[in-house]
């Protein structure tokens, strides 16, 4: 049995518009109330996040996602802070010289504000060893030392060369130099005997003189094979000198700096392995001290150190600071790249090559927000080039590794630095879309163990006594936050109608002292104004009859359809005109749109329910032999949605019944199978897009929208929309079926059917069942052979028979 439909009538004006009494608020003005920030009808986000900030275990971390405009950033960013100021204030972080492998760094933890102390501290003592060491060396007990050294070195030379020149005199043997090093030669008296003289010696003089040379010469080399190591044991005695002196210089400067962070295990090691690098290195200090240049670079390079400067070989590079923090750190990166997220070496340019050392290594994000919360924008993050990757890979870890994508790629081989990695202790919280979170789940196997929190925002809230209240908490705390007027219990109503923050510019241009409803209609209409040309340029089209719409008289197969436009947060609504064709056919509901490629999936999916109502409701003993098409009349642009599908529906009908539908009405609505009407979005929008055409053109009689009855609990529409409701000059009415719909607009009844099924006569439903009823009797006729033909193949098949008997 078919439900039929019900008499319908215009909504009364209470229903088209939810008002807020300002009588009903307990207060006169917003300077009444308790100034607390409220979070509107987001008790499950609120459970979400509680639970999410409560648990400090890894891979806790919390996804925040919900439409624009519920106040997801910044609710959640004052929970954090609220939160984080109670909490204690991490660590410092530093990195430090590694004296012993210069390409790792090593990280040095403090507690608050120590890492501060630390690298100043160490940078008064480079100081003060800059100016004690070259002092030590220049004192005069150093170089008498020095100089005995040296002279201890001279004399033994000069001893084992006396002792050879001596036993080869006895010889008549001399040491002589010579441009290419010492050498031994016969002598004759003072006087060196040439090889042609020594040839003429006799042979037994010449003999001896040979094998003298020859042991002198063996002599010799023994002594000269000893001088690299005589000079080495010279080298390492100023060496030994060198580092008693410099022991002596910074000794107490180091001890003192020791005993400042005695109680820091780290620090203690630190200074010990400095202590030892100065005390090996003083030379540097001396060479800076020189004052000739060439002499100073010359000192350097025999050295053999790379890192002349000072300041970056001892420096401490403080890496997170903390000292002014008063609790955990909250850090929102706006900007959430690989290198601001992880950090990153810097290099700087020295006679055409790039170079680097541990203090131009900069923290990241993950650093300044380790012990505390980090807020990332979740669409910024998955389209900056690896930096999801590289924040997973933190957490996975547990640690904060700095390092270029060059070497996590593998795309550069060269020598760089490897700093120590720092361990991760953080909470954090992703912002974005609902579609981010449900892609990155689908699509991304470790999202879900390492964001285990789904905080999600919803995107209406009840409106009752208690949520009227909190509202009006958040107005009192917003004024204040953002230094605005007091607002009176008018505009806290309107507000909860309708809000904007404008208000406050328009009662400063009225004067008055605190915020009213007035000001608020204002702020509206104005921010309207600012963004609606789009609005005013569509509509213009159609008073000016260049987009074809009707808004009196009847046709068959034509009706006004309602959609909306949504353009940089602003939506209004407007009519388009929908017509449609039947014939006899083979039981299709042509979408020219879907045709065309200009229709959406859901538009699509509307025109084909069209076809299952019609078949399930009209002769069924019948197959359905209809073609019809429908089309959005003069539209160039893609269309979905179903929420026209109830029009297209309503101007078949009138096609098939050839009763015209009269054009002072617009609809919306989506239908199911069953012929009920279901719920759309932007009703008000809509509703209001053909009232606005309407008033341009002056009202007539009988004019307003047909909108899905479960569609009044969002009504909220204009106070002139309103006004023209209660004066009659518009109506607005709501609809459960098709039935009650099609009688609206055509002012016939739609008609039940009876126990048989049969509907009454004249009624649409009756008159559409019968059209299905000739067109499928009609498509059948046409389909038979003619009687004629049939006639003829009878005659030739007896004759034929006839013969086959007689030729038997």
């Amino acid at each position: 049995m078919i439900i039929g439909a019900k008499t319908s009538s215009p909504l009364s004006p209470d229903q088209l518009y939810s008002r807020c009494d300002p009588q009903s608020l307990p207060f006169a003005t917003t300077d009444e109330v308790k100034n607390t920030q409220g979070v509107l009808g987001q008790a499950r986000a609120m459970e979400a996040t509680r639970f999410g900030l409560g648990i400090r275990r890894p891979a806790y971390n919390l996804f925040v996602h919900g439409p624009e405009g519920t106040g997801r950033h910044s609710t959640i960013r004052e929970i954090l802070d609220q939160r984080a100021a109670a909490e204690p204030v991490p660590s410092d972080w530093c990195l430090v010289n590694n004296f012993v492998d210069a390409h790792r760094p090593t990280a040095i933890e403090l507690p608050p504000g120590q890492g501060l102390r630390l690298r100043d501290a160490v940078a008064r003592l480079v100081d003060e060893l800059k100016s004690a060491i070259p002092s030590a060396f220049e004192a005069e007990d150093y170089r008498t030392r020095r100089e005995a050294i040296e002279e201890t070195f001279k004399e033994r030379q000069e001893v084992v060369f006396a002792e050879l020149q001596e036993r080869a005199g006895q010889k008549n043997i001399t040491l002589l130099k010579t441009p290419v090093g010492l050498a031994l030669a016969p002598v004759k008296g003072d006087e060196v005997i040439n090889p042609e003289a020594f040839a003429k010696l006799p042979e037994a003089e010449r003999n001896k003189l040979e094998a003298d040379l020859e042991l002198l010469q063996s002599d010799l080399q023994e002594i000269i094979r000893q001088l690299p190591q005589w000079d080495k044991e010279r080298r390492e005695d100023i060496r030994e000198l060198n580092r008693e002196v410099t022991r002596y210089a910074v000794g107490h400067l180091l001890d003192a700096l020791e005993s400042d962070f005695k109680l820091f295990p780290a620090v203690v090691n630190y200074l010990a392995a400095l202590k030892t690098d100065v005390i090996e290195n003083a030379d540097i200090f001396i060479a800076r001290g020189t004052e000739n240049a060439g002499q100073q670079a010359m000192v350097v390079a025999a050295a053999g150190h790379a890192e002349a400067d000072l300041a970056q070989r001892y420096e401490v590079n403080l890496l997170v600071d903390n000292a002014l923090c008063t609790g955990a750190p909250v850090v929102y990166e706006d900007m959430p790249t690989y290198a601001n997220l992880v950090g990153r070496i810097e290099h700087i340019a020295e006679m055409g090559a790039l170079i680097t050392n541990f203090s131009m290594i900069k923290g990241g994000a993950l650093h300044r927000a380790n012990g505390g919360y980090l807020l990332i924008d979740a669409y910024k993050l998955l389209t900056q080039p690896y930096a999801y990757e590289g924040l997973k890979r933190a957490l996975i870890s547990g640690f904060v590794k700095i390092e270029s994508l060059g070497q996590v790629l593998s795309l550069v081989s060269t020598v760089s630095l490897e700093p120590e990695a720092i361990p991760l202790d953080l909470k954090i919280v992703l912002i974005g879309a609902p579609r981010l979170y449900y892609m990155l789940h689908q699509l991304d196997p470790e999202f879900a163990d390492l964001f285990k929190v789904s905080v999600d925002y919803g995107p209406d809230m009840d409106r009752d006594e208690e949520s009227t209240a909190t509202y009006a908490n958040v107005i009192a705390g917003l004024a204040t936050k953002e230094k605005l007027k007091a607002f009176d219990a008018g505009a806290v109503a309107r507000l909860i109608e309708f809000s904007a923050r404008e208000a406050d510019y328009w009662s400063e241009k009225s004067s008055d002292r605190t915020v009213t409803a007035e000001d608020v209609q204002t702020a509206i209409d104005t921010r309207i104004r600012r963004v609606d040309s789009l609005r005013e340029r569509s509509h213009e089209m159609i008073t000016r009859g260049i987009k074809l719409i009707d808004t009196d008289g009847s046709r068959v197969g034509q009706i006004n359809a309602l959609s909306v436009m949504s353009l940089g947060g602003y939506s209004f609504g407007g009519p388009s005109r929908i017509t449609a064709r039947v014939r006899m056919g083979k039981g299709q509901v042509v979408d020219i749109e879907r045709e065309v490629e200009l229709g959406g999936p859901l538009h699509s999916k509307g025109v084909l329910i069209l076809s299952s109502f019609l078949s399930g409701l009209y002769a069924l003993d019948r197959p359905l032999s209809l073609s019809a098409s429908l089309v959005f009349e003069q539209s160039y642009g893609g269309i979905d949605g179903d929420s026209a599908s109830s029009a297209e529906l309503y101007c078949l009908l009138s096609a098939l019944s050839g009763l015209p539908i009269k054009q002072c009405f617009a609809v919306t609505g989506s239908v199911n199978q069953k012929g009920e009407v279901q719920p759309i979005g932007g009703v008000n929008e809509k509703i209001e897009g053909f009232f606005d055409i309407c008033k341009a053109r002056g009202f007539s009689p009988g004019q307003g929208v047909l909108i899905p009855a479960s569609n009044i609990c969002h009504l909220m529409l204009r106070a002139d929309v309103v006004e023209a409701c209660t004066n009659g000059d518009f109506a607005i009415y709501a609809v459960e079926t098709i039935d009650q719909g099609v009688e609206i607009l055509t002012g016939v009844q739609s008609g039940v059917a009876d126990d048989k099924g049969v509907f009454p006569e004249g009624t649409v439903n009756a008159l559409v069942e019968t059209r299905l009823r000739d067109m499928a009797d009609d498509l059948r006729n046409y389909s038979r052979p003619p009687e004629s033909h049939n006639a003829s193949h009878d005659d030739s098949h007896d004759k034929m028979s006839d013969g086959k008997k007689a030729d038997d």
